[in-house]
């Protein structure tokens, strides 16, 4: 929106308004016409850098990841085998969108923001599960949710559960 008030400020323009936020009206002299015209006053705005892949941020107990998982066919039941990667480990979505791939007709995938961090052991599983299941998943990274809301996670699925498992599980390898 920044571009669209500094449109309307060039001489040239053919616009007489624009939707802007404050600092980009204030930024090119523009005269606030009307202001707080938003229809949902607690909306907020997500910003995403995007970068080269780099070690992801340090878990905070409050993470978010985000992925998109690509089918390998079209079939009943494909959205629900990526589901249950999810809903079999605890792991509670937030956004999940379907998109067409574009390499054909029925080809879609999905992305997907999941509570949790990739260093969390119940995601690392479901990004295991959804590699196995899928024909690519492409993890676009683990953050800091903007709220700071922490997740709750139930039984059987926080970090010590995990690792009471894999003790266990261990202990049955030894004679």
């Amino acid at each position: 929106n920044a571009a669209a008030a500094q449109e309307v400020a060039d001489p040239a323009s053919k616009y007489d308004a624009a939707i802007c936020g404050e600092v980009a009206g204030k930024l090119y002299g523009l005269e606030p016409v009307a202001s707080e015209i938003a229809d949902n006053s607690s909306a907020v705005t997500r910003f995403v850098l995007v970068c080269l892949p780099t070690e992801p941020p340090h878990r905070t107990g409050a993470d978010k990841t985000t992925l998109v998982a690509y089918m390998h066919a079209d079939h009943s039941g494909a959205l629900l085998e990526i589901l249950d990667q999810f809903a079999s480990r605890g792991v509670n979505l937030t956004r999940i969108e379907s998109r067409p791939t574009k390499t054909g007709l029925g080809n879609y995938c999905f992305s997907i923001d999941a509570e949790g961090h990739l260093r969390d052991p119940r995601l690392a599983e479901t990004l295991e599960g959804l590699h196995r299941i899928c024909a690519e998943v492409v993890f676009l990274g683990s953050y800091p949710r903007a709220d700071g809301v922490r997740p709750e996670i139930a039984r059987g699925f926080t970090d010590e559960d995990y690792a009471a498992s894999r003790a266990w599980y261990a202990g049955l390898l030894r004679p």
